[in-house]
């Protein structure tokens, strides 16, 4: 017995409790869990909400737009209403997109040439939507992104007309 009491004396002389690495190593992981999650939040933030259009704010700039608006004239932009078009979308599952958009063209020759060359943009527009999936057009971002795609690859194909920028009349997704 006496050997016991020894025994037991020799493996309770630390006393106190021992050092327990993982309590740390936990605690830092959750406070780098909560800092990831807020440089997130801010970069998400930023991309959307906190996303303000640039202006010009240089007086010499303003002066300078008014002077060549008031020398060259501005010109007039004609806006042309495609049909509407339903599309099949890429992805899974299958999804359909009903668009109909308008087109602002920046001159009257553009119109000209965007109405005549109606069936090959028709089907650039229809080749951009079958890229697309659900989740592409599903956001605010996806739809300006394929509005903008739409009007680059529009200007490609375009020789002397120019696309401002497109409009969505309708855009149903089922």
């Amino acid at each position: 017995m006496a050997e016991e009491k020894a025994a037991g004396k020799a493996e309770g002389e630390g006393g106190g409790k021992k050092f327990d690495p993982s309590k740390i190593l936990f605690g830092l992981f959750v406070a780098l869990d909560f800092a990831a999650l807020g440089a997130g939040a801010f970069m998400t933030y930023q991309a959307t909400l906190g996303w303000v259009r640039p202006s010009v704010r240089e007086p010499a700039a303003i002066e300078a737009l008014k002077k060549d608006r008031e020398t060259e004239g501005v010109r007039d932009s004609v806006l042309y209403t495609m049909p509407s078009f339903t599309v099949n979308l890429g992805g899974q599952p299958k999804r359909m997109i009903r668009v109909e958009l308008t087109l602002e063209m920046l001159d009257k020759d553009g119109f000209e040439e965007i109405v005549t060359n109606s069936p090959a943009a028709r089907d650039s527009i229809v080749r951009i939507l079958n890229d697309k999936t659900y989740d592409d057009v599903e956001t605010i971002q996806g739809k300006l992104f394929l509005k903008d795609q739409i009007a680059v690859t529009l200007n490609k194909s375009l020789k002397d007309g120019v696309v401002k920028d497109v409009y969505f009349n309708e855009f149903l997704i089922q």
